[in-house]
């Protein structure tokens, strides 16, 4: 009887996707006696009766009605993998469009076919952030960005739903290697600069939501360049129930950083590998894997280096000798298990595990002598540019023997339920975080003979004036060791309704999040607490003839302490502290219209934050100390615009332009500026062709940002010196040939086996540019001045790149 039974059936599957080539998540499929949905990728399989006339409908909520008619053979498999369209669909008086809900979210989504092609010095998911109104970074080593005046350890990011991490000790941009999110392997990227929902976690300021790929297909994908190469392999099994997508990648950031003003012996080599595997048990059931691990390798002796400053009246140079090197090595391993179970059409659970381990070391010896003086401005002589007269001369010795093992460990259960217009959606999760670290780090500076003591100690150190029979002592000592446990129990629950105000679509959405942890370890007192975290949301698209999209969202918003957050400056941890606390406010509003008979569209962000419990910090290059107190308050508001389109018709562009002011008022001292007042910020991300030869394509990356409140000296306190580093200006370009795509394939001849095949050619920093990221103090010993050195970053850089498709 079973024979007889299969043998008078036939299966229809295979993906669908929009017009994007992106898959689409629960598309309804019904015939007359059956019916499915497509789960998160898209897939599909649907039983029908053979050999006769079998009518299938394909709905959703966000697309036209596809009908398609099947007459297939008892037993037969037929592969289908249809495209709907984006138009607007009316569906039971409800009107939505392609991206509506997640513009009702207040959540942009970026394309990976633009994050891969972009051109920029650490390109990836996080180079086209900073096109973004409110995000900022002023440094192209770094991956790190900062939104809304938030700091770097403020943003949230996930991959396939699982929190990933970075490392603890990386203090400079250089150090920094891979980002976590291989760009090969994304298939949606999701980004909310604040007053997102309570089902994101507990931090402050953005959420970074990366999806990555599920195949449905035999692909490779390969990107070659000066800084090292990426390759990817995709691909499902014949009975598309095993997928699996691996990326491997390698970098070496030499070409960047010996093009700076330091000579240098330099070797950093970063690589990693990562992987996505999905098995579907049946159609109920499916188990994800991703792992990750990387090691980044960082090996630095510098040589000499000189740094002309000053004005033309009065030039002055750094010149400085080294010895010694630096040897930093970062090693992550990360893994998560992922379960899902579609119960039905309206429930889904989830089960996630993950582990992330990281060894990281930072040992260090360099001696740097310096000199300080005029430099010879006669044209013609021989020694012009040389220093001729030194007004100081010193040394400077630092060490560092930094080791940290972190081991965090998380289990989640998750829930989406359904009913009627109601969507209720739950979580409960685990953390442990194991972390063992030894601090040990000192700093000796000479000048003129006398070794300078630290800052703000009695009595004072006045020599070469004054003679000092007082100990010698480091200009700057650290040592600490520290075993610390951290254990977190997180929980959310939210309800989202889509209804009606009159003829108006309107949406909703509220859901509170609580958060307790505890923390204790090898000397220190243990300490628990408890916060919860209530927010909400609500949009509104009025039945105008013009499309506007209004919304509002607010939120009482937790960050309770990291590890680095509990450790002050001497290295101690101090248990005690409260997870800062935020009030958000978001007023937005987007305008989609048409112009030049292409799709436009604007939109606008106001934002009020109010922070207490506030941990304040120093910032220097992308190292960032705590006070680890609770000390202060602060406030952040501003405006965000965006607007994006076809300004060259088939392609995206965008304008982005953000105001911002955040200030900080530590010990009730009055407010001064925080580490990340970035107050004005422009970018633009434009895309052209050539009209006569569109195969030839253009990449233009653009962003200004006013100085930072940093480049101060570490132990000077911002209420009597705090400094403003130059503006950030940089524009990157990429110009590109493309030889094969999908409008260009070739059946014969060496480019048959591509499915894509392009050459370019990038300049990164294209009009040279000196940004600097921090100061050098150098004190003269005459003058009792110190004088400020800014350390510049890249200055122009040219590229080669290639990138293929199989």
């Amino acid at each position: 009887m079973i024979t007889i039974g299969f043998s008078q059936t036939a299966t229809i599957k295979g993906v669908i996707l929009d017009e994007n080539n992106q898959p689409v998540e629960k598309v309804n499929i019904k015939t007359g006696t059956s019916g499915t949905v497509t789960n998160s990728n898209g897939f599909f399989i649907l039983e029908i009766n053979a050999n006769q006339d079998i009518v299938v409908e394909f709905t959703h909520l966000s697309h036209k009605k596809i009908v398609s008619t099947f007459n297939l053979k008892s037993g037969e498999e037929y592969e289908f993998n249809p495209v709907m369209s984006t138009s607007v669909e009316q569906i039971a008086t409800v009107v939505v469009t392609n991206n509506r809900r997640k513009e009702v979210e207040g959540i942009i989504t970026l394309k990976p076919e633009a994050i891969r092609k972009i051109p920029g010095a650490n390109a990836g998911v996080e180079n086209l952030l900073l096109t973004l109104p409110g995000v900022s970074n002023n440094n192209e080593l770094s991956t790190q960005y900062s939104v809304r005046g938030g700091n770097y350890d403020e943003n949230l990011v996930y991959v396939n739903g699982i929190e990933v991490y970075r490392p603890f000790l990386v203090r400079s941009g250089q150090q920094e290697g891979l980002s976590f999110v291989n760009t090969n392997l994304v298939q949606n990227v999701d980004f909310s600069a604040g007053g997102f929902q309570a089902k994101y976690g507990d931090k402050l300021s953005s959420v970074l939501d990366i999806t990555y790929k599920t195949p449905y297909q035999f692909e490779i994908n390969a990107d070659l360049s000066l800084l090292g190469g990426s390759l990817s392999v995709e691909n499902i099994s014949k009975d598309s129930r095993f997928t699996a997508i691996t990326g491997v990648r390698y970098r070496d950031n030499s070409l960047l950083v010996n093009a700076k003003e330091t000579e240098t012996n330099f070797n950093p080599t970063f690589a990693d590998a990562q992987t996505y595997f999905t098995y579907k048990f049946s159609n109920k059931f499916h188990l994800s894997f991703l792992g990750n691990a990387s090691i980044n390798k960082y090996n630095y002796q510098p040589q000499t280096r000189q740094t002309n400053f000053g004005t033309l009246s009065d030039p002055i140079a750094l010149i400085v000798f080294y010895e010694g090197q630096e040897k930093d090595r970062y090693q992550t391993y990360f893994g998560a298990l992922k379960g899902t179970y579609f119960a039905n059409n309206d429930l889904t659970l989830k089960l996630i595990t993950s582990t992330y381990h990281t060894t990281e070391e930072e040992y260090f010896d360099i001696f740097a002598q310096y000199r300080l003086g005029e430099v010879n401005t006669n044209i013609g002589d021989e020694n012009l540019g040389e220093v001729e007269f030194s007004q100081g001369i010193g040394s400077q010795l630092n060490h560092g023997r930094n080791d940290l093992d972190a081991l965090i460990t998380n289990i989640e259960h998750k829930g989406d339920f359904n009913i009627n217009d109601n969507r209720i959606e739950w979580s409960v999760k685990y953390t442990n975080e194991d972390i063992r670290d030894r601090l040990i780090e000192w700093e000796i500076i000479d000048s003129s003979g006398f070794s300078i003591r630290p800052p703000r100690t009695t009595p004072i150190n006045e020599q070469p004036y004054t003679p000092y029979s007082g100990p010698l002592e480091a200009f700057q000592n650290v040592r600490a060791t520290n075993n610390t446990q951290i254990n977190r129990i997180q929980a959310y629950v939210q309800w989202s309704k889509r209804s009606k105000i009159g003829t108006s679509d309107v949406w909703y959405n509220a859901g509170a999040r609580v958060h307790n942890w505890s923390v204790k370890g090898d000397g220190i007192a243990s300490s628990n607490q408890t916060v919860f975290s209530p927010r909400a949301q609500f949009a509104i698209k009025p039945s105008w003839e013009k499309d506007m999209l209004f919304r509002v969202a607010a939120g009482l918003y937790y960050q309770p302490p990291f590890y680095r957050e509990l450790r002050e400056a001497n290295g101690a941890v101090q248990p005690n502290v409260k997870a800062q606390q935020s009030f958000h406010l978001v007023l937005g509003n987007d305008y989609s219209f048409k112009m030049w008979d292409r799709p436009f569209k604007l939109t606008s962000e106001v934002y009020y934050k109010n922070l207490t419990n506030v941990n304040p910090y120093t910032l220097e290059n992308v190292r960032i100390r705590y006070r680890a107190s609770n000390n202060a308050e602060a406030y952040a508001y501003g405006l965000d615009m965006r607007l994006n389109g076809e300004f060259v018709p088939g392609t995206e562009s965008w304008f982005s332009f953000g105001y911002l002011k955040t200030e900080e008022n530590i010990d009730n001292r009055g407010y001064i500026s925080r580490p990340t007042d970035q107050r004005l910020k422009f970018a633009a991300l434009f895309q052209d062709y050539v009209p006569n030869v569109p195969s030839m394509k253009m990449y233009l990356n653009l962003v200004y940002n006013t100085g930072l409140p940093g480049g101060s000296p570490s132990y000077a306190d911002p209420y009597e010196f705090q400094n403003r580093l130059p503006d950030y200006k940089r524009a990157d370009l990429g110009l590109q040939f493309v030889l094969v795509d999908a409008k260009k394939q070739f059946k014969r001849g060496w480019k048959k086996p591509f499915k894509e095949l392009s050459f370019g050619f990038e300049i990164y920093n294209m009009f040279d540019v000196q940004n600097s990221i921090t100061n050098t103090w150098v004190r003269d010993a005459l003058s009792k001045r110190q004088f400020a050195i800014p350390n510049f970053l890249t200055p122009r850089v040219f590229n080669v790149r290639t990138t293929m498709k199989f």
